[in-house]
């Protein structure tokens, strides 16, 4: 029983951390540190910790179904059938398309050198640093993005090249824990001319193939050979999260619509000096 409460914890903590650009799995990561599990098998946790994932991706999923899902029924015709293109939406696979150029940086590299990354930076110090780091270049960029005109308004004028550029953002995050995937993401965005709402659900829907693809090879490491405790944590920790994002991610796009990224860029910078004096000084 006492597992499952962690799960739960773990699956709030991922809803409300997956979304606010303040990193999900440096958070994760912390708390693993303060209440680890402990009927579990060796390398569970690093599977865990991105599979959870998965129910915040489902969230992102329902909410914006009628902006990525690109098929529909075309409407009836008065003469001849419909032809093959009637069934699909050309501008929301055109975004497909884009979104999968943004994924290519991180899932090169991911491939090759998750095993290397996770060795060297998935730790407590690394975490704050990159806590700390990104929460002085949001609020740097949030100061300087205020005296500029976006570019690009609406999802539909990211060009490729743009997508390759988010794309190359996101490569930091998948090296350092703690800098944020969504933070990282919007920050780029930001800096080539994007408006704080189009980057954040371009962010949104970039985590989906991501997520899939990061959780799909971290269960393959593991292997399919849970204990049923550990099946349970899982589905636990996935469902937990799922609800919590539903209502992050409402609150998040009412929130961007009036308010800067300044405040997650304190709160990373608070948290990070927090987590250096505990791990680096008193510990």
């Amino acid at each position: 029983m006492l597992e499952i409460i962690k799960a739960i914890i773990y699956g709030i903590v991922e809803g409300i951390t997956e979304w606010l650009p303040i990193s999900s799995t440096g958070h994760l990561i912390l708390v693993e540190q303060l209440i680890p599990f402990t009927n579990v098998s060796e390398g569970f946790f690093d599977m865990f910790d991105v599979v959870i994932q998965l129910g915040a991706i489902m969230a992102v999923v329902l909410l914006f179904w009628k902006q990525i899902w690109p098929f529909r029924m075309p409407e009836k015709q008065k003469k001849g059938k419909a032809d093959l293109m009637s069934y699909v939406n050309m501008d929301i696979m055109t975004l497909w398309f884009k979104i999968l150029v943004s994924c290519i940086p991180a899932a090169v590299i991911g491939i090759l050198f998750d095993d290397v990354f996770e060795a060297l930076f998935y730790n407590p110090v690394c975490i704050a640093i990159a806590l700390i780091v990104f929460g002085v270049a949001f609020i740097i960029i949030e100061t300087w993005n205020q005296r500029r005109r976006p570019q690009v308004n609406t999802l539909s004028q990211i060009t490729y090249q743009t997508a390759i550029m988010i794309g190359v953002f996101q490569l930091i995050a998948a090296i350092f824990p703690g800098t944020s995937r969504s933070g990282a993401t919007i920050v780029g965005a930001l800096l080539i001319g994007v408006s704080r709402t189009v980057a954040a659900e371009y962010t949104f829907f970039l985590a989906i193939p991501v997520m899939f693809g990061a959780s799909l090879l971290k269960v393959v490491k593991f292997g399919f050979s849970f204990t049923a405790l550990e099946g349970v944590t899982l589905a636990v920790g996935t469902i937990v999260s799922f609800v919590v994002s539903l209502f992050v991610l409402k609150f998040l796009m009412g929130y961007i619509k009036k308010h800067d990224f300044k405040v997650f860029g304190w709160y990373r910078i608070i948290l990070g000096l927090v987590v250096l004096i505990y791990f680096w000084v008193l510990r």
